[in-house]
């Protein structure tokens, strides 16, 4: 090999490299005990190309002597430190500096992909379990990253019950057993949910759209009408089985409110008190002859004054540009103090047999039992209602109940009821138990 020679930031530079390479060729050549013993070692010459002996050299070479002593020719391993400490310029290429071993002393390392706050996207098993029909806010309290494209969900109760009303006989249902898939894009939510244990299959089937910065959204298609907070409540999330007597009596019977065919403007303001302003326009319902009436117009405004408290009130107009027969008002409270909770909605209106009021309270407790996801959750509520036209009539129910949940996937709730609903003669008592998950 033909002599050349080297300078002294070029000898820096050719030292800082060899140690820099020694880790790499420890790794996948020969081991650092055998090379030990031999005395030999081999690196390749990155400038020209062949193999030095670190044992040999010619005129102005690297010896086995220049890589222990350090630039300044002393063997106190200081010029090491100082060639690892300092970014040295390779000679030919200006402006390029080999990196030394580990930190430099005073500056701060650079912080990781994890400590900078970068999420991996979550995989389609890890989203979110609950149904955006269900919960309109669903996608609002998750991550983005935590969202997938596409995602299917389900859930199945079933149900064992004894009703005095039928002296106790047993009986036994499948209240819901719901199906669905949504998709969750950066301005677009969308989903399908059916219920094949119910009469009417189609629960929701709309699309909302948003602005990048989610506080403007438009619906359409079929999901529920902003009106009465336990309508609009998760069935999951609710601690008892069912609604009740006063949401059962003003949707199923007198078709105020429920899932309709629509459109639908919201408003959400999160820097004022969590301010929520929802209205929409949806199909009437329909006569005794099954005739469909004209539509509806119902509306709900919540502000949340701080964390643990959520107050609101919607309102409902059936056949909304005619003379309204039936409508109803509502003013609704959440209080939340870790895990107990209590909830409470009064609502006035008038109906076609004449004005009415109701009145819902409803609390619970979450007891978690161990250090894993069990949790003990008793429960207590009472509703009332009121007809004060000219034909007066009215009903209560007052209901009591255990669950013991796991996680959020499955609980299995027991409760009793007793309750004078609207037909009956004197209030009865049942007893229910329902098992219940979802994925």
């Amino acid at each position: 090999m033909g002599g050349w020679r080297l300078d002294e930031s070029s000898r820096r530079g050719l030292l800082a490299a060899v140690l820099l390479g020694m880790p790499a060729l420890a790794g996948a050549g020969t081991p650092a005990r055998e090379q030990e013993v031999s005395g030999t070692e081999t690196t390749e010459d990155t400038l020209s190309g062949g193999v030095v002996d670190g044992v040999e050299g010619d005129e102005g070479g690297v010896t086995a002597d220049a890589a222990t002593e350090g630039p300044t020719g002393d063997d106190t391993g200081e010029g090491m430190e100082e060639a690892l400490a300092e970014a040295v310029p390779v000679k030919g290429v200006p402006g390029e500096q080999v990196s030394p071993v580990g930190p430099v002393p005073g500056k701060a390392a650079e912080p990781s992909a994890e400590k900078k706050g970068k999420k991996k996207k979550a995989k389609p098993g890890e989203a979110r379990s609950e149904s955006l029909g269900e919960n309109p806010d669903a996608v609002d309290d998750t991550p983005e990253e935590e969202l997938a494209d596409v995602r299917v969900f389900g859930r199945v109760y079933a149900r064992a019950s004894a009703d005095e009303r039928q002296k106790y006989a047993r009986s036994l249902s499948i209240p819901s057993a719901r199906v669905g898939v949504s998709t969750s894009l950066s301005n677009l939510e969308a989903e399908v949910t059916a219920d094949l244990a119910d009469n009417s299959l189609l629960k929701d089937a709309f699309v909302r759209l948003s602005d990048d910065s989610k506080r403007f959204r438009l619906y359409g298609g079929q999901f529920k009408s902003p009106f009465l907070q336990r309508t609009l409540e998760s069935s999951w999330d609710l601690p008892i089985q069912g609604r009740g007597l006063v949401e059962d009596y003003l949707t199923d019977v007198h078709q105020l409110g429920g899932r309709r065919l629509g459109l639908m403007g919201e408003v959400r303001l999160k820097g004022v008190w969590g301010l929520k302003v929802s209205a929409g326009v949806f199909e009437g319902g329909e006569d005794e002859t099954g005739m469909r009436l004209k539509e509806d117009a119902a509306a709900r405004v919540s502000i949340r004054p701080f964390k643990a408290l959520t107050v609101g009130m919607s309102g409902y107009v059936a056949e909304a540009w005619d003379v309204a027969k039936r409508n109803a008002y509502s003013a609704d409270a959440e209080l939340r103090l870790g895990g107990l909770a209590l909830a409470g909605e009064a609502v006035m209106g008038r109906l076609p047999l004449g004005p009415f009021t109701a009145q819902l309270l409803l609390t619970h407790y979450t007891l978690p039992v161990g250090s894993g996801q069990w949790a003990l959750q008793p429960l207590a509520g009472f509703e009332a209602l009121q007809l004060r036209g000219d034909v007066e009539g009215k009903g209560h129910a007052l209901v009591g109940g255990l669950n013991l949940l796991l996680g959020d996937r499955f609980k299995a709730q027991f409760q009793a009821e007793r309750a004078l609903r609207p037909g009956d003669e004197t209030a009865a008592l049942e007893y229910s138990l329902q098992l219940a998950t979802r994925f």
